[in-house]
């Protein structure tokens, strides 16, 4: 049995340059600032003993059992087996915190499921590996629209910048001291929205307009770079990142109908009237959960703002998707009853 404990990320800046549809065009790149955070999504998977009419069983918001993998109704899962040929499986799906809410649930479960797999063969496979393969999964597998940078935090983990060109993309850890780093935890509050959606239909409203967007894109690029350089700056005032969060929202705004509601707006605008320097929706849009930058001595007025919300506290992290738990088991793969 394996059992592998996978962050969800928190993307400060740069959402959207991670786009494929961007930042492969000649001459352009994409980069995103970005941190994982401690909250998880738990994968088991070990072989099914063979008492069962069924060879496969799925455990997730709902309960599959099938005898040929092409029944299987959950395509990540479907796609992820025959991709790494796996056989007569049991797959279990837990998380901290609900799906489609913008915390890239869907990359880091595919992070997770992958890493349980190579596990379960007895392979190892680095953070790189891991994120190009869940990448390469979730984009031409499934066909599912969206950045690159989920995967990529799910499998790192830490407070990154990551750097996309034509030739794929660099993980860069940003370097500040923890009492910096502390600093920065503090000053952030989140909250959930209540409201969910799926980011691959957000992305498609976002990529029909990549072309038109390129002047928004290229400024939120400086603004990652402003970001960086504050938090690497120990001498820089810190809460000009949170201001820089602010810009980077409504920059945000403008590279898709669907990234916001007239409900969200009001409750960023409220945010703010009640002390944030600034904060994002994260994720593609639509609803979710709400970022902000609040410094210490306006966090109660914030919090009494959103007192109907619910908030969520939280530490970053920093080890990225691991296996918590291994126990080996003898499986021959050559009687395997699947086809």
């Amino acid at each position: 049995m394996i059992i592998t404990k996978t962050p969800f990320r928190m993307s400060f800046f740069g959402g959207g340059t991670d786009m494929p549809q961007y930042f492969q065009r000649p001459g352009k790149r994409g980069a995103v600032i970005s941190s994982s955070f401690d909250k998880y999504v738990y994968v088991t998977v070990r072989h099914l003993p063979r008492f069962f009419n069924h060879t496969t069983e799925l455990f997730y918001s709902k309960i599959e059992k099938v005898s040929k993998i092409d029944d299987i109704e959950h395509p990540m899962v479907r796609n992820a087996i025959k991709m790494l040929e796996m056989k007569e499986l049991h797959i279990s799906y837990d998380a901290d915190l609900p799906a489609r809410t913008g915390l890239g649930t869907s990359s880091t479960f595919a992070v997770g499921l992958l890493n349980a797999f190579y596990c379960l063969k007895g392979k190892y496979a680095s953070k790189q590996q891991l994120a190009k393969d869940a990448i390469f999964l979730e984009r031409e597998l499934c066909q599912e629209a969206g950045g690159w940078q989920d995967q990529i935090a799910a499998s790192y983990g830490g407070l990154n910048r990551i750097d996309f060109d034509e030739s794929g993309f660099r993980v860069t850890p940003i370097i500040i001291s923890n009492a910096r780093k502390q600093q920065l935890e503090g000053n952030l509050l989140l909250f959930f929205t209540g409201f969910t959606r799926f980011s691959a239909e957000i992305q498609k409203s976002t990529t029909a307009t990549l072309e038109e967007k390129d002047k928004q894109f290229e400024m939120m690029l400086e603004l990652v770079d402003k970001a960086q350089g504050i938090l690497q700056n120990k001498e820089a005032d810190l809460d000009d990142f949170g201001r820089l969060l602010d810009q980077t929202w409504k920059l945000k705004r403008q590279t898709g109908k669907e990234i916001t509601t007239n409900t969200i707006d009001s409750l960023y605008q409220q945010g703010i009237e009640a002390g944030a320097l600034g904060g994002k929706l994260l994720g593609a849009g639509g609803g979710g959960f709400l970022l902000f930058y609040v410094p210490k001595k306006k966090q109660a007025s914030v919090r009494k703002a959103f007192k109907d919300l619910l908030e969520v506290p939280f530490r970053f992290e920093k080890q990225g998707t691991r296996v918590i738990y291994y126990t080996p088991e003898e499986f021959d793969v050559e009687s395997s009853k699947e086809e």
